[in-house]
């Protein structure tokens, strides 16, 4: 085919036209109107976000992008990070820039400087990063070759930009982006012109990091930048982190006395009288809603022979995140990262049959696994954590259903947990893995259709999405993503697919022929990490929990000390109808009590003087309230009582309402 030769262009209306092979996608939108060209930013070619320059070669799909549409977003934030890059060393010469990707609401850019920045440093950052975009300088891209790049950079005396380079490989273009006069060797696309990130950024804080990650190699400092496409997006996400701030679960769990961390056990929890009900409140309830789906409790080891977790597959994919440990005997032991090596052994203890299948074991299992020290964040990210785990080994054919009934069984209790925002994401194969490539299709195959019945069972209010290569090692898996009170997404529970563990362990089953088969696993965790959860939930409720969820439930403080009898008697009362409560009998004022058990968030605070004493009645004083409301004795009992209860023991045993399934 000739330079010259025509290529289809099809848009994504399904309409589509003959243009010349070479044609740029400016050159296209400029053909279908001035204002289409204005407003477009780059483009995507066959879905790949693309420059809107960039000459088109072959019959492709395109789709311009404007600066307001969802696919712009990360190009705002990459080109942002280039425009910080050029502020700082335009404010700092000498300053070698490093690498500086987007992430999740952001990006960033590390920097060799010989000085450290300040905190005074942002807003002249900030200052010449808007003299830059008012500039509109358009972004161009170059192509060089290693040789130039490498002898442009040395003599700029940009080092680490060599070792870059030498870091693309063979047959890959080096691609240099320019802004104005400014450049940097970057894979792209970027935005028409600086221009177009617009005014919504700001730049977060400073921290420091290591080149490459690797703590052998030279520090440097990192500056985090957050941008949207419009000022409302950018108010909004700051709003959201002031909001994240104040509910943060660790300064809560300080004021709730629900917890400590302490360096002598880096990972691990110290968890409190107050604490540990919380913990022992979401065990209660996972329990119960677990028993009723058929599942049976069993307790598995902590700790295991390292041959054990070789056989398993886990020490040659999973051993670097593993505690060890070798006694006088040189035997090595492995602290479990994972509960389902043990439920393996549990099955195969004595003779299953399918008439068995499927069989559902679940455990409260404490794991143990190695975070780096500066990733640990409270509860949110531990070392040594409880899993709601659970193992279904089960048939082929009783995959889908099984998946189905974890479905609705995780959709009732986030229900119950006031988490109703549900995104389920289905990760796919990974690169590193066990097991051939035909089980992992079946495996994949398996969760794909699960996802499909629950997209339509419930019309689409269920969210999902595809996640390429972020599946376990040893099978794909569903997760579970539930959005918070404050828009964050959490995730949470886990589905995963195993055709291999049961059989790299021994585990069978006799089927109906009398033949040995190799049980499926369905791994199964619905809170996840209980730690990691019940951190979630302090920050959902910003510490302002339910009544039934709540550690302390209420506080019975006197006014004056003739009532402290009643008070007792109150508290007895309250306490046999099962509520957690404790008396408040000190010689403080009550406005000092109030107080004080607010910043705890008590969800009630019962006050009684002499005259409710002589009438027998109490006043409520709500978390968060200043009403007050006067009712008897026996009248707050009753509903109290019915606020304190779980809802699923309010709903006859049933954990909220089944969402969608078979």
């Amino acid at each position: 085919m000739s330079e010259a030769s025509e290529i289809t262009i099809t848009f994504p209306d399904g309409k589509s036209r003959q243009v010349a092979a070479g044609t740029s996608g400016l050159e296209i939108a400029k053909s279908i109107s001035p204002s289409l060209a204005k407003r477009t930013v780059a483009m995507t070619l066959n879905g790949v976000l693309s420059d809107l320059a960039d000459p088109i070669k072959q019959d492709a799909e395109i789709k311009f992008v404007a600066r307001t549409d969802p696919e712009a977003l990360e190009l705002i934030r990459h080109d942002a990070a280039h425009v910080m890059a050029e502020a700082v060393q335009a404010l700092w010469p000498g300053t070698q820039v490093t690498i500086g990707p987007v992430i999740d609401n952001g990006f960033f850019y590390d920097f060799a400087k010989a000085e450290p920045f300040e905190p005074d440093d942002i807003p002249k950052i900030e200052k010449k990063m808007g003299e830059i975009i008012a500039k509109n300088a358009p972004f161009t891209k170059e192509f060089w070759s290693r040789d130039d790049a490498k002898r442009f950079f040395r003599d700029k005396g940009e080092l680490f930009k060599i070792e870059l380079v030498d870091a693309i490989p063979e047959g890959e273009d080096l691609k240099i982006y320019k802004q104005g006069e400014w450049l940097d060797l970057c894979r792209g696309p970027h935005m028409t012109s600086t221009g177009a990130i617009g005014k919504a950024f700001k730049l977060m804080k400073f921290a420091g990091a290591y080149w490459r990650g690797d703590s052998t190699k030279p520090q440097l400092q990192r500056i985090y930048g957050t941008a949207w496409a419009t000022e409302d997006e950018l108010k909004a996400y700051l709003h959201q982190i002031e909001e994240a701030e104040k509910r943060d679960h660790r300064r809560l769990g300080r004021e709730m006395d629900l917890f400590h961390f302490q360096e002598e056990a880096p990972g691990s929890v110290f968890w409190h009288p107050k604490g540990w009900t919380l913990f022992q409140t979401l065990i209660g309830y996972m329990r119960r809603a677990q028993q009723r789906a058929g599942y049976t409790e069993v307790n598995s080891p902590d700790m295991m022979e390292k041959h054990f977790w070789e056989l398993s597959g886990h020490w040659e994919n999973y051993g670097e995140n593993m505690f060890t440990t070798t006694l006088p005997d040189e035997r090595v032991f492995c602290c479990k990262p994972m509960n389902c090596p043990g439920h393996v052994q549990i099955f195969k203890h004595g003779l299953k049959s399918y008439r068995d299948l499927p069989l559902k074991i679940a455990e409260f299992g404490k794991v143990h696994r190695y975070e780096p020290s500066g990733a640990l964040h409270g509860l949110l990210r531990v070392r040594h954590f409880t899993q709601d785990d659970a193992h279904i080994f089960c048939t082929e054919d009783q995959i889908k259903d099984e998946c189905l009934k974890i479905n609705d069984l995780m959709l009732a209790i986030y229900k119950d947990f006031g988490f109703e925002d549900i995104f389920i994401k289905l990760s796919t194969r990974p690169e590193k893995r066990v097991g051939s490539d035909e089980l992992w299709d079946k495996a994949e195959a398996a969760l794909s259709d699960v996802l499909e019945e629950v997209k339509r069972a419930s019309n689409g209010r269920v969210k999902t999405a595809l996640q390429p290569g972020e599946g376990a090692f040893y099978g794909p898996k569903l997760e579970y993503v539930l959005r918070d009170a404050i828009g964050r997404e959490w995730q949470c529970g886990t589905t995963q697919v195993d055709f291999n563990l049961a059989g790299r362990l021994g585990a069978f089953y006799i089927d109906e022929n009398s033949e040995k088969k190799t049980p499926v696993m369905i791994h199964r965790a619905m809170f996840g990490s209980l730690e990691r959860f019940t951190g979630i939930l302090i920050e959902n409720f910003a510490g302002h929990f339910p009544l039934w969820l709540a550690p302390l439930q209420a506080v019975v403080a006197p006014i004056v000390s003739d009532a402290n009898e009643y008070a007792l008697d109150v508290v007895a009362e309250l306490r046999a109808a099962g509520l957690r409560v404790d008396s408040d009998l000190r010689n403080e004022k009550i406005n000092y009590k109030v107080r004080e058990h607010s910043l705890a968030k008590v969800p009630v605070i019962v006050v009684v003087g002499k005259r409710e004493a002589e009438e027998r009645k109490v006043s409520i004083r709500r978390l968060g309230s200043q009403a007050q409301t006067v009712m008897t004795l026996d009248e707050a009992l009753a509903s109290l009582k019915d606020e304190a209860t779980a809802p699923d023991l309010r709903s006859n045993g049933v954990a909220g309402e089944a969402s969608v399934g078979t």
